[in-house]
């Protein structure tokens, strides 16, 4: 049976789009009308899911606000951290809520239309304890290129190449033994720590089979996201 559980980190403090949205966390700036995570939590629900736990820091009473405990059909619980831990910290944190053998992982400030269990099959297939959904861009100077090579992620390359090509677009799926793997650390940095010497290790399953990323926490993609969104509606 398929995982129906997911990690959204939604604690950052959103300082690239502060200029524009100053009085609101980043995951509650207005997309069309309405908070961007509530178009995050009716894709999760779409996907399926039974169950989110929303990983809390910056402004965290706001998000819980809006939200609440839950949302449609979906359970939601919180694991607020008190001090930045990091985008690895949060999830370590938020983990000790997991139920089930595995999670989906989202970045509460990227939207990407993909198939979460698609992405989970992926890597059981591939043999991996991670997976990443990857986003194919026209440029990818302002991420960093991923490498694929078999069905895995090679290996990641620093921002400031140029050209198109895929990127990590902030979905991830870990199996339990991924979670048991996390460092027994209170802070860091997931891409540091567990990420890349995963994937240098060959066991970080790419899954590309994806479309229409955005990440609003840059000024620029958050306007493009108000008319995309608006479509939408």
């Amino acid at each position: 049976m398929a995982v129906e559980e997911a990690i959204v980190l939604v604690g950052g403090l959103g300082t690239r789009l502060r200029q524009v949205v100053p009085d609101l966390p980043k995951p509650l700036a207005p997309v069309a009308g309405r908070p961007f995570l509530a178009w995050l939590l009716d894709a999760l629900a779409g996907a399926r899911m039974r169950r989110v736990i929303l990983a809390t820091g910056h402004m965290a009473e706001a998000v819980e606000s809006v939200v609440g405990s839950g949302w449609g059909d979906m359970e939601v619980v919180y694991s607020r951290e008190h001090a930045p831990l990091g985008t690895g910290g949060a999830v370590r944190l938020a983990a000790r809520h997991v139920g089930g053998d595995g999670v989906h992982l989202l970045n509460g400030d990227t939207w990407l239309r993909y198939d979460p269990a698609g992405l989970e099959a992926a890597t059981r297939r591939a043999g991996c304890a991670l997976g990443i959904a990857l986003a194919a861009v026209d440029d990818v100077a302002r991420y960093g290129a991923v490498e694929v090579s078999d069905g895995k992620v090679a290996g990641f390359r620093e921002k400031g190449g140029t050209g198109a090509g895929l990127i990590n677009a902030g979905s991830y799926f870990l199996t339990g033994a991924a979670l048991r793997g996390l460092p027994d650390v209170q802070a860091f940095s997931f891409e540091e720590r567990v990420l890349a010497p995963m994937a240098m290790r060959g066991e970080v399953a790419a899954f590309a089979d994806t479309a229409g990323f955005i990440d609003i926490g840059v000024p620029e993609d958050y306007a493009r996201a108000q008319s995309m969104f608006a479509e939408a509606r």
